[in-house]
């Protein structure tokens, strides 16, 4: 995923690469991007939803250069797998699917850690932005159909340190 910055206003983000705090990316940037980034740090990280407590191991996308490459030229995950972008101070953000070759949950997430908004099933290689609906601070990817399978909603709880509140 990839988010793309626009100060204040809707940031983009390629759902397998680029996030909104990043300055804005230009055409030489994103044909630099060829190939998946190493494995990032993973961190525990839970859903809470009216089904139960869902675990899950994330890479953690905190630079800039992590979140702009983000999941791009990846397979598709496992089960109980994801990525999330830790995005800084709450702003409104977009996230796109370039150079993503499988579907993916965008669940976009405010500073208490509740969901806001998910994307399911979102298109492979789609350069459509896929808005946060709303101020966030974070955004959790996961392998396309899982949040369904887990019954996650918007209201839900994320607990993982990064969020404030859970």
């Amino acid at each position: 995923m990839r988010p793309i910055s626009v100060s204040r206003g809707l940031g983009f983000a390629a759902a397998c690469a680029f996030l909104l705090a990043v300055p804005p990316v230009r055409a030489q940037d994103d044909a630099a991007i060829t190939q998946a980034q190493p494995e990032l740090k993973t961190e525990r990280l839970e859903i809470v939803t009216h089904t139960g407590v869902h675990r899950f191991r994330v890479e953690i996308a905190a630079t800039p250069r992590e979140q702009e490459v983000g999941l791009m030229y990846r397979p598709a995950m496992g089960a109980a797998h994801g990525m999330l972008f830790e995005m800084g101070p709450p702003q409104q953000a977009a996230f796109w699917m370039k150079n993503c070759p499988a579907p993916l949950d965008m669940l976009f997430i405010r500073a208490d850690g509740r969901i806001l908004r998910i994307a399911a099933n979102t298109t492979p290689y789609s350069e459509t932005p896929i808005p946060s609906g709303g101020a966030i601070t974070g955004v959790l990817e996961l392998r396309g159909g899982e949040a369904a399978e887990i019954d996650a909603e918007p209201g839900d709880a994320v607990r993982h340190p990064y969020f404030h509140g859970e």
